[in-house]
């Protein structure tokens, strides 16, 4: 029989858990040979927050793994009785995915995408500029971009507002 993908629903945040427990009851049951490998896609997420850079992983299909396996009654029981599964997606005969949509998503885990960036910055926030050629001023966002972790800050200099371009890190909330 030849091995296909296949998506199953699990409880959000159980992913890992569910995995791990199918591996550990098809090794107990003998089945190991019939699941070739199960993914939970995820990618890395930069958050900052006070000026510190915190990076976590998030998952592309929260509450969804892929597995790879020969389906026959053996494998499709073992995977519907594992705890915080909710079953197959397609129900009682659930259809393979196709091998070009995953080799997309492995391609994805493998390569990354670019790196998201969170930021806890919204227009508007008062700010204090940390480093660089306006070190101690206060000013307020104007413009955040994301793409390049770049703020645009409107501090007064004079008497008069003036745009000053910085990273994330150079600044912090007021």
């Amino acid at each position: 029989m030849i091995k296909q993908w296949y998506v199953v629903h699990t409880y959000s945040g159980f992913e890992e858990k569910v995995k791990v427990s199918i591996e550990d009851n098809a090794q107990r049951r003998g089945l190991s040979d019939k699941i070739s490998q199960i993914l939970i896609p995820t990618e890395k997420v930069v958050e900052i927050k006070s000026g510190k850079k915190k990076e976590s992983t998030k998952k592309y299909y929260p509450g969804y793994i892929l597995i790879e396996m020969e389906l026959d009654d053996d494998t499709w029981h073992l995977v519907n009785s594992t705890p915080r599964v909710t079953g197959f997606v397609g129900g009682d005969k659930p259809m393979p995915v196709h091998q070009e949509e995953i080799n997309v998503i492995v391609q994805q885990i493998e390569k990354g995408p670019a790196t998201q960036v969170k930021t806890q910055f919204d227009r508007g926030d008062s700010v204090r500029i940390l480093d660089g050629a306006f070190a101690n001023f206060n000013g307020f966002v104007d413009e955040i971009d994301k793409d390049h972790d770049k703020l645009r800050v409107m501090v007064t200099i004079f008497g008069r507002q003036t745009p000053v371009e910085c990273n994330f890190f150079q600044v912090e909330k007021t």
